[in-house]
């Protein structure tokens, strides 16, 4: 990913996606997407005096939490509603800092890239250049663009449910009783009701209307 610095401003919400080079597959291990998951909380801290390598080999032990209080350090980002897919990243988000976003994923994606080279023995860029990005224009257009990143790996036909895709934000809206990774700050932004909420993604006879409205926000 280049280095170049992008202006986002706050207060709005953006879809974000990134796609990795020549449809490569870059998550081939459930250990591949967790690790991903890991990243995406670390790097929402501003600053932070350590590498994402120390956090993750020491994070459990009682010293490193007493040493190392990641809720002191600023977030970058909110993160609405996200989707980890086989050779590509859906994020829907708004920056908390100047450069927030800029500043969150090339930080992200740079380092997913050396883990990932380190892994497979591999050199070189893994993701397109610089990720794609749109201002997302109303309410509206926010909540129906959650129902189109959560169905993602239901249009790609990687499951048949979309609760069944476990590396996205939909069990997260659902408020389910299974653990689940807290990623998301969308009760911030969406009143969501997860009975209501599950009906309006997996209901097919809208969905015709929520593509009409952000056809122009997927960046496919």
């Amino acid at each position: 990913m280049g280095s170049k610095i992008r202006f986002f401003e706050l207060n709005q919400f953006y879809h974000v996606m990134t796609k990795s080079i020549a449809g490569y597959v870059v998550f081939k291990a459930d250990s591949d997407y967790q690790r991903m998951l890991e990243m995406m909380e670390f790097y929402n801290h501003n600053a932070l005096p350590i590498r994402f390598s120390y956090y993750y080999q020491f994070k459990d032990s009682e010293l490193f939490k007493k040493r190392f209080d990641l809720s002191k350090y600023d977030r970058l980002v909110d993160i609405i509603a996200y989707c980890l897919m086989p050779t590509h990243i859906h994020f829907l988000m708004t920056s908390l800092k100047e450069n927030g976003i800029s500043v969150y994923m090339k930080n992200l994606l740079n380092s997913y890239t050396r883990y990932f080279n380190t892994k497979n023995n591999r050199k070189g860029p893994l993701w397109q250049g610089i990720f794609k990005d749109v201002l997302i224009e109303s309410d509206e257009q926010l909540l129906h663009l959650t129902r189109y990143i959560h169905l993602n790996p239901v249009s790609a036909g990687l499951v048949e449910n979309t609760k069944d895709w476990e590396y996205s934000s939909y069990k997260e809206f659902l408020g389910t009783d299974e653990e689940v990774k807290a990623v998301c700050n969308f009760k911030s932004y969406l009143d969501i009701n997860p009975k209501t909420y599950k009906e309006f993604v997996e209901s097919e006879k809208d969905y015709q209307r929520e593509l009409s409205l952000v056809k122009h926000l997927i960046l496919e």
